[in-house]
């Protein structure tokens, strides 16, 4: 289970540095990756916490 969690604070860590890359980017291309990286991660945020939710061997804190 820890090892869920932590992976789940890396990917909103994550999420977190592509959108403040995305607006500090005076690049419009990179701009735009970065904006779709935060989304893409922040996707997987919520899948992973609906995994844990989900799973009943995984005991949810």
């Amino acid at each position: 289970m820890k090892d869920m969690q932590a992976h789940l604070q890396r990917l909103r860590n994550e999420a977190e540095e592509c959108e403040l890359i995305s607006k500090l980017a005076t690049n419009g291309t990179k701009k735009a990756l970065f904006a779709k990286l935060a989304e893409h991660h922040r996707s997987l945020v919520k899948e992973v916490e609906e995994a844990i939710t989900a799973s009943p061997l995984i005991p949810s804190d």
